[in-house]
């Protein structure tokens, strides 16, 4: 059995600070700046003080796999960035560099106040409150200005000056950054408070020492040591353990971090800087339609950009193992989880690159061709990921009618399927496998082959917190919904100039003041893309009545010939007498029909015409709950 790859020992405070004023112990680089606030910081001095426990710290030996960019404690001299650390801290970056701003450098220290006002501070002890058993230990820690005086009637008068040592002797207000080297201070005190009359004073400095200094002296921390052996997976998932309070860290800072430890800046890829737009700002931008905000690779993340190169490089790396014969569970596998970004080269990152971020531009391109246009009704986020590997690995391909119509099956299926909701590291391996073999010809892939549709799955698909929810809408779109009024098909100019939605047919108060369930009225089935315009025209009275006012028309709306208003209605799988009759029962029933219809279109699949679960069960409560009523089959 393998041995442990750490060791827990205590280590002397003032050791630890020291070696963080010479570089020997730094901070990863990705490590987020010191944040803490001024009452943040007398707690921690007031805790050290009275010898109590802060936590224990962790850190990584360096020299092992995990090559990481050092960078010293904020405030360390510029000598200790031309040093080689020993070691990175890994947890404790708050507390240490807290510490070591407030004691041993010797300079104001840049704050904050808890209001986030910037502020530079000294800290002290009030000497006779910090040995005062009946007096919080923290009131006794105070903090002044730069210049040492605090002042009071709006700067009028001065409440405590401790402009020189001889103030502070005279007031008796010890300086933090003294607690390690107390001698000096000391003996100026005693000069100032010499004489047999001041032997009260100097007791009191004496006990200070005693009670207090002592604890700084002797003080012992607790570090956890990670040798150079630790593997990268387990340094992430420390620090996922570790970064509870704050944002947890993810495997794209893991991997800038080890990126710069060999000159390159992932972040500057992503983000960007003050010369050059990132890739995040190319997407953001990326087939942004007029009057958006964003376009529909705005929340591609950076770790998703990751995940598609990664694919490629485990995929290569899997190709090799097979030339030199080995098969089975011998084959490493094509990945894009976390461990595999971890392992993710940056020679083969710069290889696909470029590559990659053409697969999600054509993803966007993709995905306007489906009359998917907002982040609001993007199915799948995590669907985009293997949509742009995808098209990256096809290239120009993706063009061709044939090639694309089996794309748009295989997509339609992972939507309607809702495959991709939860788990979607393997769905997404596996499709990067096999679709694009399946595209020249190959077998169908799993997300095509396994997924049946039910029939009765659409009258519980109320909300759009369904991926199928959301796809029924875009199908509507993509074959040539008109809108009532207009006769405008829905495309991406049309969409946001009409502010186009999907709204009930049968309209809301309709239904209640006949009690029909919210159950069966908020159904897709009874739903539909529609421009703002429209849907208050439509308002809350029956479909005859707002057919009736279509067809007369206002003084902003000219009317509509009743046939052409028909033809309107059949392209959103309408039957027209059904409505123009207010015949609900008999709608639905009927466009139930026509949405499986388009469903089994697109998708390729027959539905299947089993029973639902138990009534009275919320598929719609969340995407996992809708992914139930999906019968995977066995293959």
């Amino acid at each position: 059995m393998a041995g442990s790859t750490f060791q827990t020992n205590p280590f002397d405070l003032h050791k630890l600070l020291d070696d963080c004023q010479k570089g020997v112990m730094q901070l990863p680089d990705f490590q987020r700046s010191w944040v803490w606030d001024e009452d943040r910081i007398k707690s921690l001095i007031a805790s050290i003080s009275r010898a109590f426990p802060v936590g224990a710290l962790m850190s990584l030996d360096t020299g092992g796999p995990v090559n990481f960019k050092p960078r010293p404690v904020e405030g360390a001299p510029p000598e200790a960035r031309g040093v080689t650390p020993q070691s990175l801290l890994l947890d404790g970056q708050q507390r240490m560099t807290s510490l070591y701003q407030v004691t041993i450098r010797d300079k104001v220290v840049e704050t904050e106040t808890p209001k986030k006002k910037k502020v530079k501070r000294w800290f002290y002890f009030d000497i006779r409150n910090a040995v005062d058993q009946t007096v919080d230990r923290e009131d006794a820690i105070i903090g002044v200005p730069e210049d040492r005086i605090v002042r009071g009637n709006f700067g009028r008068s001065v409440d405590l000056d401790l402009s020189t040592p001889q103030l502070e002797y005279a007031q008796l207000m010890y300086p933090v950054t003294k607690v390690f080297d107390w001698d000096k201070w000391q003996d100026g005190f005693d000069a100032h408070w010499r004489g047999d009359q001041h032997e009260a004073v100097r007791d009191e400095f004496r006990k200070f020492k005693r009670d207090v200094l002592e604890n700084f002296k002797y003080y012992r921390v607790p570090v956890i040591a990670l040798d150079r052996s630790t593997s990268k997976e387990a340094v992430c998932v420390v620090f996922e353990k570790v970064n509870t309070g704050g944002k947890p860290l993810d495997a794209f800072e893991l991997v800038t971090a080890m990126y710069a430890a060999d000159g390159h800046e992932l972040r500057k890829d992503w983000y960007g800087d003050e010369h050059t737009e990132g890739r995040h700002h190319r997407f953001v931008e990326a087939l942004r339609p007029a009057g958006a905000k964003k376009g529909i690779l705005a929340e591609v993340s950076n770790t998703d950009f990751l995940q598609a190169v990664s694919l490629f490089y485990t995929r290569d790396c899997r190709r090799i193992a097979e030339a030199d014969g080995k098969q089975g569970k011998e084959l490493p596998a094509v990945s894009g989880n976390r461990q595999a970004l971890l392992n993710l080269p940056l020679a083969e990152y710069k290889k696909y690159e470029n590559k990659v971020e053409l697969g999600f531009v054509q993803a966007a391109k993709f995905l306007h061709m489906l009359h998917i246009y907002r982040i609001y009704d993007l199915p799948y986020q995590s669907q985009v990921v293997p949509l742009a590997a995808i098209l990256a690995d096809i290239s120009d391909a993706w063009e061709h009618e044939a090639v694309r119509a089996k794309l748009e099956r295989w997509y339609w299926n992972g939507v309607f399927g809702e495959l991709y909701g939860s788990a979607v590291e393997s769905r997404i391996a596996r499709d990067f496998m096999e679709v694009p073999p399946w595209l020249q010809g190959g077998p169908e892939p799993s997300t095509v082959s396994e997924v049946v549709f039910r029939a009765d799955r659409l009258k519980s698909m109320r909300m759009r917190l369904s991926a199928a929810y959301k796809g029924v809408n875009a199908l509507l779109m993509k074959v040539g919904a008109e809108d009532f009024r207009s006769g405008q098909k829905f495309d991406h100019t049309v969409f946001f100039g009409e502010n186009v939605d999907i709204h009930h047919i049968f309209p809301q108060d309709w239904c209640k003041k006949r009690n029909i369930s919210p159950k069966i009225y908020d159904s897709i089935i009874n739903k539909t893309p529609l421009s703002y315009r429209t849907n208050r025209i439509i308002g809350g009275i029956a479909p005859s009545d707002y057919l009736a006012k279509l067809e007369r028309g206002s003084d902003t709306t000219p009317p509509i010939d009743g046939q052409r208003l028909d033809g309107y209605l059949r392209t959103h799988l309408i039957d027209p007498s059904l409505l123009r009759e207010n015949r609900f029962d008999e709608f639905m029933a009927d466009r139930q029909r026509q949405l499986l219809s388009l469903i089994e279109r697109a998708t390729g699949k027959a539905a299947y015409a089993g029973a639902m679960p138990d009534e009275g069960v919320d598929v719609d409560s969340d995407e996992e709950d809708a992914e139930a009523e999906y019968t995977i089959a066995a293959g």
